[in-house]
């Protein structure tokens, strides 16, 4: 099965402590994948590195077959836009602009990818985020509108790969659950790959694969949930 994520030998230290150490790690096209561990375990440094936010020190990170440790800055960011979609845990969604510019900024900061209002108009209905909801500030949302707006604006380019940290973690149940659900949803209808980040492994039933990010710097095969 081809593989959207391939890591051999990566390792990565900050001030020479090492934070995050892989031997070879794949992710399948289509597959999604919990990821969890303890906080400190170096979830989110693993995260920046798949985005290209981070280069490693060794090793080799290819996304879509696409090296990124060759990459210039400008090239991953670049690659970052129009390749990959992320949701933040704190969403970081910009305060002064409305929920629609919020969302378009993925279409801005990948200009060779035209807007594609039609696919726009079906994921803002899948949603819910309804046209009264588009020209208020961000500042003016629920947690539950802020999760949407940015799951819509990660979606928007239709990244072939989808990654997603802690994003449920100010959540009670019910929203969590609700959340997931549609993030899945509309992931489905694009095909993406999906790498997860969370603490809460009671998340798992929800995904294809489970692993402990301290097991990748084993085998680092993932197991079935």
């Amino acid at each position: 099965m081809q593989s959207v994520v391939a890591l051999d030998n990566v390792s990565f230290a900050w001030e020479q402590l090492p934070i995050v150490t892989i031997r070879h790690w794949r992710v399948a096209r289509g597959q999604k994948v919990f990821l969890y561990g303890p906080s400190g375990s170096g979830k989110s440094t693993l995260l920046n590195l798949l985005s290209g936010i981070l280069r490693p020190q060794s090793g080799s990170i290819r996304v879509l077959d696409q090296d990124l440790t060759k990459m210039q800055a400008w090239a991953r960011d670049r690659f970052r836009a129009r390749h990959i979609g992320m949701v933040f845990q704190q969403f970081n969604l910009l305060p002064y602009l409305s929920v629609r510019e919020n969302i378009e900024l993925a279409a801005y900061f990948s200009p060779a990818t035209p807007l594609d209002q039609t696919w726009l108009d079906h994921i803002l209905q899948r949603l819910e985020l309804t046209n009264d909801l588009l020209n208020r500030k961000a500042t003016g949302l629920s947690v539950g509108q802020q999760q949407r707006v940015a799951v819509a604006r990660a979606l928007l380019n239709r990244p072939e790969l989808l990654i997603a940290d802690e994003p449920t973690s100010a959540l009670d149940t019910e929203l969590r659950d609700n959340f997931l659900h549609l993030l899945l949803g509309c992931v489905e209808e694009t095909g993406a790959s999906v790498i997860f980040v969370s603490h809460d492994r009671t998340l798992k039933d929800y995904f294809d694969l489970q692993l402990d990010l301290r097991e990748l710097a084993g085998a680092g095969e993932a197991s079935p949930c």
